[in-house]
C-alpha cells in the first residue's frame, strides 16, 4: 500500500533515495526491487537492525541497495553519506513507523533535515498514525496514543497541522495527505521551489 501512493513520484525520478528508521530493511529491500533507476540508502539507530538491513540486503542482490548506515536524529546537525563521501542532495527521503515512537526532538530534526538535504521538488514521504486538527481519525488511534505516552511521555501520535509547522519552516509544502489502510496516512512534504 505504501508504494501505491509513493511509485507516482519516485518511478520518474533517478538520483538517491534516503530511508529513516529502516528497521528490519524489508520496505526499502522490496522499494529498491520495484524502482531500480533510483539508489536506496537505509538506515537506522540501532546495531540490531542495521545487521538485519544488511542481511536483507546480502539476500536480495540488489546493486541499487546500498550499505546500511547508522544516523541518529537526535543530532540535529545529521546528514548522510553516499558513495565514500558526504551525500549530495536527495530525490527523495522516506520514514516509516518512527514518529509516534520517539521524541518531538526527532520530528523537528527529520523535517529540517528534509529542508537541508533534498532537492527542489524533491520529497519526504511519512507513513504512520497521525492526528488532524487536534482530533484522532480513529478510537484505534486514540488508545494506541494512550498507549505509547503511557510507555514513554516523550512518544505519541503526531498532529499533520504541527507536522505542517515544522515543514513551513523547513522550506518545505504542507503535507499531501494519502489515506491509507489501518487508520494511518502518507504525508508527502515537497522541497519547496526557489523563486527567482
Amino acid at each position: 500500500p505504501i508504494w501505491s501512493v509513493i511509485s507516482g513520484f519516485l518511478s520518474a525520478q533517478s538520483g538517491d533515495v534516503l530511508e529513516i528508521g529502516s528497521g528490519t530493511g524489508q520496505h526499502v529491500t522490496e522499494f529498491a526491487r520495484r524502482a531500480p533507476q533510483l539508489n536506496w540508502w537505509p538506515s537506522d539507530i540501532y546495531d540490531s537492525h542495521l545487521r538485519s538491513i544488511a542481511a536483507w540486503r546480502a539476500d536480495s542482490r540488489l546493486e541499487n541497495l546500498r550499505a546500511p548506515q547508522r544516523i541518529d536524529l537526535a543530532d540535529p546537525h545529521w546528514t548522510w553519506t553516499g558513495g565514500g563521501g558526504r551525500g549530495g542532495a536527495l530525490a527523495a527521503m522516506l520514514c516509516i513507523n518512527v514518529l509516534h515512537i520517539s521524541p518531538w526532538s526527532i520530528s523537528q530534526n527529520l523535517l529540517a533535515g528534509a529542508g537541508r538535504l533534498l532537492k527542489e521538488d524533491g520529497r519526504l514521504f511519512v507513513y504512520g498514525p497521525f492526528k488532524r486538527g487536534g482530533k484522532h481519525t480513529a478510537p484505534s488511534n486514540a488508545q494506541f496514543d494512550a498507549t505509547l505516552r503511557a510507555d514513554n511521555s516523550q512518544w505519541g501520535v503526531r498532529d499533520v497541522d504541527d507536522l505542517n509547522v515544522l515543514a513551513q519552516d523547513a522550506g518545505l509544502t504542507a503535507a499531501e495527505i494519502s489515506p491509507m489502510p489501518a487508520n494511518n496516512l502518507v504525508l508527502a512534504f515537497a522541497r519547496a521551489l526557489r523563486q527567482n
